[in-house]
């Protein structure tokens, strides 16, 4: 797979790092001509942009945030509505969504950032792709997969989000052999296998691109999910971050230690609270500068997202540097009785309990405003041992105990899938 990978990210350091600033120079002066959010932003704070000439000095600009782009969405619009050709919407998870509007050329690199994510994700022209997400309700993710798969050369067919039985009927009739999914998902496509007699093990399936959800722990070894996965099926999983924002993804190569960067993309920055760059292995926000976009490019945006990363070399041959898993989102901290943690942890105790068949998170104040966890749990063996038990797994994994209700697993998918969501909800945060 080397040939696929471009000259840049097999570069020294000292070399990509001189890339990026030739194209951090030419992107403040389009921001300053075209963007009336960011011409604002200069001249508030008395930036001259032609001071800015390395990825140092790129730290005396101010940091946007989400809270920015709600206020002033279509102040990011660099260029002219006529030469919109596509309209996009994030997740809103945080809150309400952003509108993100994109040209022909920002769709082209789009594809071109897919077909670098799933080359590195061991895709080659000869493969099958079933796409297990939605390609409507404004979702960038589903379409750029599907323009990466086609600029790849490859087979892809359009599965759609759910449904056991038509993924199961996808599978035995076209033959694909690499899912793009979430994988929480594809445990119940397992189940639903098995209730039919079938052995997917047997099937065409030689690996799945998992979206969506961590499957990996800190330290690169499979988390319970990514393990129950390969413990049932035996296909090989890489795990890809992305975001609407940054248009752009991490995706893991076949050693599995990290999503790599790309470079001739995406200005990356990991930063503490203080807006200070992390050392090498430390949490920090992920802070992004798009490169080439053309309609709503952004600078030094803090995504909310919280990893590690790593510098060093990978074994593929690319020398990028690598984010680890999403620790969790900094606005979906949780801190409860001293303790500090995120929805991921908590995924992975209720992931771990044999018991458990469906769950949604609620997170709410109490009256005097400390967090509070409430589960919603689906199981078969609802008893107060049950409770028990999922109880003191929280107690001793992290050290929480939440409030926890048996429900029926028709209630839970109400809760996983509103009327407006495009994707399933596992977190419902109420505070």
């Amino acid at each position: 797979m080397n040939q696929a990978i471009p000259e840049i990210e097999k570069s020294s350091a000292a070399h990509i790092q001189a890339f990026q600033e030739a194209r951090l120079r030419e992107l403040l002066p389009y921001l300053k001509a075209h963007s009336p959010y960011y011409r604002d932003l200069f001249a508030q704070h008395a930036i001259d942009i032609h001071s800015i000439q390395t990825l140092e000095d790129l730290r005396r600009i101010p940091i946007t945030v989400k809270d920015d782009l709600h206020h002033r969405n279509w102040d990011f619009l660099c260029v002219p509505r006529q030469s919109v050709v596509d309209y996009i919407t994030t997740s809103g998870t945080l809150g309400d969504p952003l509108t993100f509007a994109a040209t022909e050329a920002d769709l082209q690199r789009l594809a071109y950032n897919e077909y670098l994510s799933l080359t590195c994700a061991g895709g080659t022209p000869a493969d099958i792709y079933q796409l297990m997400v939605t390609l409507d309700k404004r979702f960038m993710a589903g379409l750029a997969y599907f323009m990466g798969i086609r600029q790849m050369g490859a087979g892809l067919v359009r599965a759609g989000v759910g449904s056991p039985g038509f993924q199961l009927d996808t599978i035995q009739r076209i033959q694909p052999t690499i899912l793009i999914a979430v994988p929480s998902f594809l445990v119940k496509l397992i189940d639903f296998a098995e209730a039919q007699g079938v052995d997917l093990r047997q099937s065409s399936v030689k690996s799945a691109v998992c979206i969506g959800e961590p499957i990996r722990n800190d330290d690169f070894s499979l988390n319970v999910l990514g393990q129950r996965l390969t413990d049932r099926w035996g296909i090989t999983l890489y795990s890809t971050y992305a975001s609407t924002e940054m248009s752009t993804a991490f995706t893991e190569c076949e050693h599995g230690t990290g999503g790599h960067h790309h470079p001739e993309l995406l200005i990356v920055e990991l930063l503490d609270d203080d807006n200070q760059p992390v050392e090498e292995g430390e949490i920090g926000e992920v802070t992004i500068t798009t490169l080439g976009v053309e309609a709503m490019p952004l600078l030094r945006f803090k995504t909310g997202d919280l990893c590690r990363y790593h510098a060093a070399p990978c074994a593929c041959g690319r020398t990028t540097l690598r984010l680890g898993p999403v620790v969790g989102r900094k606005q979906q901290m949780i801190k409860y009785k001293g303790t500090t943690l995120y929805p991921p942890a908590l995924f992975e105790v209720l992931n771990s309990i044999s018991e458990v068949e469906e769950y949604v998170i609620t997170l709410r104040s109490d009256e005097v405003g400390a967090d509070e966890v409430h589960v919603d749990i689906a199981t078969p063996t609802p008893s107060e041992e049950v409770r028990k038990k999922i109880e003191a797994v929280f107690r001793q994994k992290v050290r929480l105990t939440p409030q926890i209700s048996f429900t029926s697993a028709a209630y839970i998918q109400q809760l996983k899938f509103p009327p407006m969501s495009r994707k399933e909800v596992k977190l419902i945060d109420e505070r």
